[in-house]
């Protein structure tokens, strides 16, 4: 198997605590968070040169690639990447965006253009939205059913002007001529997309490289799998399956448990159901599937309900919107559950942990090894750059000389 382990880019904030910081809540606004008073505590914004930091260390201890998230309440994910492939030299940059806010030849353009300047390091995370009032920022009214299917159209759009012929394509939510772009990108940018509605799984299966599905019990993911495998099965199709967890991981099981009881420590019950409110209006199926997980705490208030596997720990959903699960314990109980997943057929891991900096030092050094002296984890390969582009000179510039 080769798995791939990446990091997480925090562009919205960051701290020591899910109670720092917490501007939005998965596209949706959610309370200002109280001004922090421990110096411990304080709200780390995401400057290029924080943003920076965590790359660099993401690339030093053996991460593949990190996930630049997008929305409202983010720095632009194209933007902050462009900027951070310029201060590292092997890590990879998936960039997550929102097909139909911007138009799928340009998004082709931007992708070919990245990928040449980056030396071939982009990835692209497909993320359709699941907040309606999120979508309406940007000018977006569709319904959910409509933004998948547009999300077929710009993928197929996409992937055509990256052809290296003029494509033509008219759709429902897309009508273009001659799509193409300077020259196709070398390779093509891996397209890695999520979702767990009904109208998920058919785009998913015909557009995709690798499948993602936030972090639930072993069960859920093995229904999700064999649900999109069959249905990539039925287009002649192969895919890779990838999955999003928080870690918090220590030398041994009682010293992450205490670090994830921090995490949460003096957390206002007003608050939760102020959040939980607000996630609770997201279109979302895999927001309330979620949501779902902590529900038993709602009703008794002990984080040990938080729980809902061996060393899966539905706290962080208490107070964020998306990922909603993590990974606790020791380095090597963090890999026994990871390899558990990479036998279901995960075969990509994007991790994260408050805050991002120092956690990616803490997994990096903890639990990649043990994964490494198992066998499943390999140090990811240098990237050598493509070949520069063969651009043949248009011949109406010919002419016009």
């Amino acid at each position: 198997m080769s798995m791939r382990v990446h990091w997480f880019l925090p562009t919205a904030s960051d701290g020591r605590s899910l109670t720092v910081g917490t501007r939005g809540t998965h596209g949706r606004e959610a309370e200002a968070a109280s001004p922090p008073q421990p110096t411990a505590d304080r709200f780390r914004a995401p400057t290029i040169r924080y943003l920076a930091q965590i790359a660099r260390a993401a690339e030093d201890v053996g991460f593949d690639a990190v996930l630049t998230p997008t929305g409202t309440w983010c720095e632009d994910a194209w933007l902050t990447c462009a900027a951070l492939a310029q201060e590292t030299e092997r890590l990879r940059f998936m960039v997550a965006f929102r097909p139909g806010l911007v138009s799928p030849t340009l998004a082709a353009q931007m992708a070919g253009t990245l990928q040449r300047h980056s030396g071939g390091r982009l990835l692209l995370n497909v993320v359709t939205g699941g907040e309606r009032d999120e979508q309406a920022r940007f000018g977006d009214h569709l319904s959910k059913a409509q933004r998948y299917a547009r999300a077929a159209e710009f993928l197929t759009v996409l992937r055509g002007a990256w052809s290296g012929e003029p494509f033509d394509f008219r759709g429902e939510h897309y009508d273009v001529r001659g799509a193409t772009v300077l020259a196709p990108p070398t390779p093509p940018p891996r397209l890695y997309f999520g979702g767990s509605s009904p109208e998920a799984g058919p785009v998913a299966a015909r557009h995709a490289d690798t499948y993602l599905t936030w972090g639930e019990p072993p069960e859920q993911v093995a229904h999700k799998i064999a649900w999109i495998r069959g249905l990539a099965r039925e287009h002649g199709r192969q895919m890779r399956f990838g999955i999003r967890f928080h870690v918090v991981t220590r030398d041994t099981s009682a010293q992450a448990w205490a670090a994830a009881e921090r995490l949460v420590e003096g957390i206002d019950p007003t608050r939760v159901d102020h959040v939980q409110n607000l996630l609770a209006a997201s279109e979302s199926t895999g927001q309330a599937r979620m949501s779902a997980l902590h529900e038993r705490f709602r009703d008794h208030g002990r984080t040990s309900d938080l729980e809902v596997y061996p060393n899966v720990w539905a706290g962080v959903g208490l107070l964020r919107g998306g990922a909603g699960t993590a990974l606790v314990g020791s380095h090597t109980e963090v890999a026994d559950r990871i390899a558990e997943y990479a036998d279901l057929g995960i075969e990509e891991f994007i991790l994260s942990g408050f805050p991002h900096l120092e956690e990616a030092y803490t997994v990096g050094e903890g639990v990649l090894p043990e994964l490494r002296r198992r066998g499943l984890a390999q140090p990811p390969p240098p990237v050598t750059p493509p070949p520069p582009p063969s651009i043949p000179f248009p011949a109406e510039h010919e002419k016009a000389t």
